[in-house]
C-alpha cells in the first residue's frame, strides 16, 4: 500500500502535534533548565576572570590581546570571559558595572574575590591573582 505525499505529511504533522501536546510546558522547562545548568557549570571548577568592556572602547581594545593570551596560557586553570556591555546589556547588568573596562576575579566556587575598574596589564592581573592566593 503506497501512501501519498500529502498523507505522509499530514501523518507526520499529527505525530508532532500529539508529541508537543503530550510533553507540556514542564518537560520543556526542565530540559531548558538542565541545558542552562550544564552550559553554566564548567566540567571542573576553576577560577574565573570576567572582563566587561566594549569593542569600541580604547582601553578595552588594548586589553583584548592580553585576555586572549591569558586564555591560551592558562587554559584549563583559569576561565577568561569577555562581555561586551553594549552588545549584551542584559548580561552586563547582572555584574553591576559602573565603568568599562571592569575586571572581576572569581574563586573556583564562584565567589567574587576582587574587582578592578580601568585598564589592567597582564602583570597586574597576575599580581592580583597572586595577592588573592592563587599562583597560576
Amino acid at each position: 500500500m503506497r501512501m501519498s505525499a500529502r498523507g505522509f505529511i499530514l501523518g507526520a504533522f499529527a505525530v508532532v502535534l500529539v508529541g508537543m501536546v503530550g510533553c507540556g510546558e514542564k518537560t520543556s522547562a526542565a530540559v531548558e533548565t538542565r541545558s542552562a545548568t550544564a552550559a553554566a557549570a564548567p566540567a571542573r571548577a576553576i577560577p574565573r576572570l570576567v572582563d566587561l568592556g566594549a569593542g569600541k572602547c580604547i582601553p578595552c581594545k588594548a586589553m583584548a590581546p592580553i585576555l586572549e593570551q591569558l586564555r591560551a596560557d592558562y587554559s584549563g586553570r583559569l576561565e577568561v570571559t569577555f562581555i561586551d556591555v553594549w552588545q549584551a546589556p542584559d548580561q552586563a547588568r547582572a555584574y553591576d558595572v559602573r565603568m568599562i573596562p571592569t575586571q572581576i576575579f572569581y574563586s573556583a566556587e564562584g565567589r567574587e574575590l576582587a574587582r578592578h575598574e580601568g585598564f589592567m596589564s597582564r602583570e597586574e592581573i597576575l599580581a592580583q591573582w597572586r595577592a588573592l592566593g592563587l599562583e597560576l
